[in-house]
């Protein structure tokens, strides 16, 4: 078998690409035996008392220890082409990556998981920790939450296998194990298993399945693994897979269904770690009407008109707030009248505060035509105008297999046959939805009236 190093650190912390080590451990086994090697770290940065306590490596400890920028060739050279041993190993695997790459050294190695391992080893036992390992096989400890304490708790266990389990057990394990992708030791494998390598949405969840994160993919398994190659580099990720217990998945007949389905389970599940696509506030537009002056502006919200079918609509945004800034950066951008277009209350014939500032072109008191201005406003509103429903009714679109189903650029769900046709289109809600309009009004081309016996 390759050379071995077993691996712990102590740390400030638990996030890689944030935190530092205080302490290293490390086992070099090889054909020539076995040597241990351990120092203190300072990690230039204040240990909380928590950590102290819990590590017994306090600020005064480390004060003259070397840092990591003193012990990089080192510790590199002493890794360098062996497999990497370690209880919960992303963790410990992580943190020296990252420290490595602060010193502009890319380190990567072979990993191999104790947790892992026991787990695969004694399936029957439903604990696999080093506290657990140290009961269950009679494991002598010099200390915990020490580097080369931890570390030579696991060379035991190593040791202990090797003397109490077959070889060839033992070895196809391991092949196993490092032939497999890393992920966090307690999600289970066959999990990652089922996942597909096509289209869809997948779903992250948390202890008491707590819906943790909803994503979509073209490609589930290779985006879903992804979260998991990333999180030694990302403290969002490490910290979204340290939560994960449960990986659901939901395929789609392509693209346009995945960013469709992940809108509204985003929407309705409310994941932790969901930034975007959350539940709509009430939207605003800004909506021009025709008077016998010229344009006038107004802000309506969605409670006030149908999106989806009234026209002159440009823009959507959260509150009047927002439309009223858009507004404004057009005025300046296009010498508008903030008068005229409501961002400002002058007397009727006085001139606005951007006329005096040579901003305005002097609509408000008539130095300037009506139409002209309306035209410039027209122009600078071009690439907000929502796109009217372009249907009398409900359309469609098809992936693959799948039949999604749209009304007033609501997505009503997604259907593989008649009878699932008749059945969301008899329970129907056609609530226009910014992130749907979003992703169909770029499909717009591809949508076609419903009508059953062109698409069954």
């Amino acid at each position: 078998m390759q050379p071995l190093a077993f691996v712990d650190l102590e740390t400030t912390g638990a996030t890689a690409s944030q935190d530092r080590i205080t302490e290293i451990g490390i086992i070099l086994v090889d054909d020539t035996g076995v040597q241990e090697w351990s120092t203190l770290v300072n990690p230039e940065t204040r240990i909380s008392g928590f950590i102290e306590s819990l590590t017994g490596i306090s600020n005064e400890m480390v004060a003259e220890a070397p840092r990591f920028c003193d012990l990089a060739s080192r510790v590199y050279k002493m890794l360098e082409g062996r497999i990497f041993v370690a209880h919960n190993a992303r963790f410990d695997y992580a943190f020296l990556k990252q420290s490595f790459l602060r010193e502009g050294i890319d380190f990567s190695a072979k990993t191999l998981c104790t947790v892992k391992l026991s787990r695969r080893l004694y399936p029957g036992h439903p604990k696999h920790n080093l506290d657990t390992l140290i009961e269950r096989h009679g494991l002598k400890a010099s200390g915990r939450h020490r580097a080369l304490a931890d570390a030579q708790l696991i060379h035991q266990f190593w040791e202990k296998i090797q003397a109490t389990i077959p070889q060839e057990t033992i070895q196809s394990a391991v092949k196993a194990l490092l032939s497999r992708p890393s992920t966090p030791t307690h999600i289970d494998l066959t999990m990652i298993d089922g996942l597909p390598e096509s289209p869809g949405v997948y779903l992250f969840y948390g202890e008491n399945d707590l819906p943790l994160y909803v994503g979509k993919s073209v490609n589930i398994r290779q985006r879903v693994m992804s979260h998991f190659t990333a999180d030694v580099t990302s403290a969002k990720e490490m910290s979204l897979s340290q939560q994960v217990r449960r990986i659901e998945h939901i395929k789609t007949g392509g693209e346009i269904g995945a960013l469709l389905k992940e809108a509204a389970l985003v929407k309705k599940l409310q994941p932790t770690h969901n930034r975007q696509l959350r539940r709509n506030n009430e939207l605003c537009s800004i909506q021009l009407k025709d008077s016998s002056e010229g344009l006038e502006v107004h802000v309506a919200y969605a409670s006030e008109l149908d999106f989806a079918t009234t026209s002159n609509l440009y823009g959507l945004f959260k509150n009047k707030r927002e439309a009223f800034k858009a507004l404004t950066e057009i005025a300046e951008e296009h010498a508008l009248c903030k008068a005229i277009i409501g961002l400002e209350k002058v007397k009727a014939g006085s001139p606005c505060f951007g006329w005096q500032l040579k901003k305005c072109r002097g609509a408000c008191i008539g130095g300037e035509p009506r139409l002209a201005h309306d035209a410039r406003l027209l122009a600078g509103l071009g690439k907000l105008k929502i796109k009217t429903w372009p249907f009398d009714g409900p359309a469609y679109l098809k992936e693959g297999e799948e039949i999604l189903l749209i009304e007033n650029w609501a997505y009503l769900g997604s259907a593989t046959s008649e009878d699932e046709i008749w059945q969301i289109m008899d329970g129907r809600q056609t609530r226009f939805d910014r992130d749907t309009y979003k992703i169909l009004s770029t499909a717009a081309g591809r949508l076609q009236p419903l009508v059953l016996q062109d698409i069954s």
